[in-house]
């Protein structure tokens, strides 16, 4: 296997992506996602393509393109998904990521007809043009009993009725153990039961306050995890890229930053290189190192 089989990169809004891109560059990033959605709509899909691509050269790839929002209660943001994955191609890649949407005020299982009925079609739209959609696993606020605004694939359970309702292989997850954790499923054999259905990573992690849940439970008032930047929270790495290697994977893992309580703000850049650093480690290292001849 090469060891970019496995590209440790970043993500960037897809609307600031030719202004920052050029910025961080520098730092090594090997694989970029760029994102909409959170009030960044439709742009010019080529124009960006090619300035960003222009940019990159061949220092790193463009690993996805996606759009956050619910198109399962908003006419607009379907539309919006629907021209990203048609954009797909332009960037070089063949992954969109997103959330699923939700249902607001009710349980997740009743989303689940909406939930068919538009990514039944996004999915063909997708798999027409070699596009795979993969949905992060954030829950996004929302819980069992109330999906949120946001995002019904963030409990496996919800994950095989999804992929039972549309048993499309274009069909799949951005996975990350950050929100594994915080619903205490650990994540390595999570990783290893999906990972057929693993189609990118965010490299984001998370610290759980045991001492917090031991005296006070998950529903004391009082945070009981904490999202962090990889390097800085509770999950093994390594084992991460282990399990990926062993089943032969090769993709990206973004790293997804803004969260961490620490390196935030003026931090920020500082927490997300070091976090590119200790990946690179976890992979095996930044450089290739040939094995001597026979």
């Amino acid at each position: 296997m090469n060891l970019l089989d496995i590209r440790i990169g970043t993500m960037a809004n897809i609307a600031k992506a030719p202004n920052y891109i050029p910025q961080i560059k520098q730092h090594g990033f090997e694989s970029y996602q760029l994102f909409g959605g959170f009030g960044t709509g439709l742009v010019d899909f080529p124009e960006t393509a090619r300035q960003v691509r222009d940019t990159l050269g061949d220092s790193a790839v463009i690993s996805s393109i996606g759009y956050f929002g619910n198109p399962l209660m908003k006419e607009e943001d379907a539309t919006n998904i629907a021209a990203y994955i048609d954009a797909v191609p332009l960037f070089g890649c063949d992954i969109f990521i997103g959330f699923a949407g939700a249902i607001d005020g009710k349980a997740m299982p009743e989303s689940m007809p909406a939930y068919t009925k538009v990514w039944s079609e996004l999915a063909k739209r997708a798999a027409d043009k070699g596009v795979k959609i993969a949905f992060e696993n954030c829950e996004m606020g929302g819980n069992w009993n109330n999906a949120g605004k946001w995002n019904i694939a963030h409990a496996p359970t919800m994950w095989d009725r999804m992929f039972d309702a549309i048993p499309s292989e274009n069909i799949g997850l951005c996975w990350e153990p950050c929100h594994q954790l915080y619903s205490l499923v650990d994540p390595i054999p999570n990783l290893k039961k999906y990972i057929k259905k693993v189609f990118t990573l965010h490299g984001k992690d998370a610290t759980v306050a045991w001492d917090v849940i031991k005296e006070k439970g998950i529903r004391g008032g009082e945070p009981y995890a904490w999202m962090r930047t990889p390097g800085f929270g509770d999950t093994n790495w390594t084992d991460v890229i282990t399990v990926l290697r062993m089943h032969k994977w090769t993709g990206s893992i973004d790293i997804e930053g803004w969260h961490d309580p620490v390196y935030r703000g003026e931090l920020e850049m500082t927490g997300q290189v070091q976090a590119l650093k200790y990946l690179q480690h976890a992979r095996g290292g930044a450089t290739f190192v040939p094995n001597p001849k026979d």
